[in-house]
């Protein structure tokens, strides 16, 4: 694939062909790279903050709306659905109308939609107004890697990603301490509502700085039954993951299976399509890059090991050690703290080594990291535990910022969105599938070690009712103590709790870490990636 030129359109809406200063950043705050990267950094760190604060605040919202637990779930599940199904669609927008354009409209709807959850009176707004909130994230977080892609020149793009990975992951890591602040000191709507000011700063700061870029075969039209056809894949595939663990359908369902076939159906039929009509959506030629190929790959198992081992992290901390929200937040701060301090560095390593002893380092560290959070015990100290939050956050950081670079670089300049839909949509299906089969680990050495464990503390038997309400209180660290229970006897039932949650865990974290010796050599095959100097070329900055 050849570089191609591009287009300033400087968010003007018209188009002028390309000369040899459009590569290059004016000395005003047009299109200054550095400036470019604070503008998309501050739109994104609203996505990814929104991704894991809501958590915290979700028990107010259930009690102040009097919403079901069903329905509390849907504030989430109908977020990350959102997100994922539209991210690829979102960065082919980008590529045809701008990525200029396509981030301000995102940062606009997202913090609308913020304000107005925070206004609502009812779960069904609440939930409503969420998954437009995952639309309108899913048009700026594309953008936001397409005008990094355009303005940063290829010797700088690693740094620049390195910095952008920096800011989703400490506002991932960062948004239940956030949370759990503004919930205990304000109220919930307060969560949604810090968007709108942060929000009317991206926009303030895109309209100064941000400089459109397109190149010069960009799309001109759009594959309409490809989108309806990959969409329907990913709802379904995200949406038979949300439902399969036991505590809904179960994987053997007759529901489970039947979403999951339709998936792969659709996914066939879209692949079929896509060599079929004029320009795709996603043309399968830009799967015959082994590295672009491999750095797909490689997030999604990333995410699978991370998200579905941080997952069962936050329930060992509040659950088992008894710890406030904004105490299991402050926890994990080793693991934000090196992925802040990483990602930098992460990107300059792999700028003069290239990315794949970088990339399989760091999967080596995050194994390493997974295979010492099993060793967790219920009386383990805080210095243990931050010693493994902080081995994870430094194995991360090199693999956030890689396998971005590899996704997008190697994508040809006019496909800059659809590779950043691409590695977004990866990251979500990834940890949708980590949350779903470490999901699965856990419960299953739950209910074989449950039993056993209740027989041998001598607690009096329970019904199969019984003992499978049980499983699902154990599965999330919760005793189930009933009201009344005789000091002496809830404390065994605690501790029969806890020692049954630590052993579901321990396996689903060694799997976890399985996941993350795979990606090891999946690393060994990324590359630099061969179309960076499609961007910003020699631009000096």
């Amino acid at each position: 694939m050849t570089s191609q030129t591009t287009i300033d359109t400087t968010g003007s809406g018209g188009e002028a062909p390309a000369g040899p200063s459009d590569a290059t950043p004016g000395k005003g705050l047009r299109g200054h790279p550095w400036l470019t990267l604070i503008t998309v950094a501050v739109g994104v760190m609203m996505v990814a903050l929104d991704g894991t604060i809501v958590a915290i605040a979700n028990p107010a919202i259930q009690k102040d709306l009097g919403a079901t637990f069903a329905e509390v779930q849907w504030i989430t599940n109908g977020y990350f659905l959102a997100l994922a199904v539209s991210l690829i669609t979102a960065g082919k927008l980008g590529d045809r109308f701008g990525h200029r354009q396509t981030f301000l409209i995102g940062v606009v709807g997202f913090a609308a939609a913020s304000g107005a959850i925070g206004l609502s009176d009812s779960i069904a707004f609440v939930v409503v107004f969420r998954v437009l909130q995952g639309l309108f994230g899913a048009l700026l977080m594309p953008a936001a890697l397409g005008l990094l892609r355009a303005t940063f020149p290829a010797e700088k793009l690693n740094m620049a990603i390195g910095i952008w990975g920096m800011v989703i992951g400490a506002s991932t890591a960062g948004g239940p301490i956030l949370g759990g602040v503004l919930v205990e000191h304000v109220n919930w709507q307060s969560v949604f509502f810090i968007n709108v000011p942060v929000g009317v700063l991206a926009v303030v700061l895109g309209v100064l700085i941000l400089r459109d870029h397109r190149a010069e075969n960009a799309p001109r039209s759009f594959d309409l039954l490809g989108i309806a056809l990959l969409s329907t894949a990913v709802f379904c595939l995200v949406w038979a993951l949300i439902k399969a663990p036991p505590s809904e359908w179960g994987w053997g369902d007759v529901k489970t299976l039947s979403f999951l076939g339709a998936s792969v159906l659709c996914f066939a039929a879209f692949a079929f399509w896509e060599t079929k009509v004029r320009e795709p959506l996603i043309p399968l030629a830009l799967f015959r890059s082994v590295a672009l190929s491999a750095g797909v790959v490689l997030m999604v198992l990333m995410a699978i090991a991370f998200m579905g081992g941080l997952f069962f992290v936050t329930f060992y901390l509040q659950n088992v050690h008894g710890m406030s929200p904004i105490d299991a937040g402050l926890h994990l701060l080793p693991l934000t703290g090196m992925m802040i301090v990483g990602s930098p560095l992460a990107g300059a390593m792999i700028t003069k080594l290239g990315p794949r002893v970088p990339l399989a380092g760091g999967m080596a560290l995050t194994a390493i990291a997974m295979y010492g959070m099993s060793t967790l015990e219920t009386d383990t100290g805080s210095a243990i535990m931050s010693l493994w939050f902080a081995l994870l956050g430094l194995g991360l950081a090199p693999v956030m910022v890689g396998a971005t670079e590899v996704i997008v670089g190697n994508a040809p300049m006019e496909l800059s969105g659809v590779a950043g839909g691409l590695q977004q949509a990866a990251m979500q299906i990834g940890g949708s599938l980590g949350t779903a089969v470490l999901g699965a680990v856990m419960a299953s050495k739950v209910n074989s070690d449950l039993a056993g464990n209740w027989q041998r503390a001598g607690l009096p038997p329970l019904t199969p009712e019984q003992e499978h309400q049980a499983s699902e209180a154990v599965q999330v660290g919760v005793p189930p103590v009933a009201p009344g229970t005789p000091d002496a006897i809830a404390a065994k039932i605690t501790g029969v709790a806890h020692d049954t949650f630590i052993s579901g865990m321990s396996a689903a974290s060694l799997v976890a870490a399985g996941v993350a010796v795979v990606a090891v050599f999946v690393a060994f095959l990324t590359k630099r990636g061969a179309n960076a100097e499609a961007g910003a070329g020699a631009a000096h900055i």
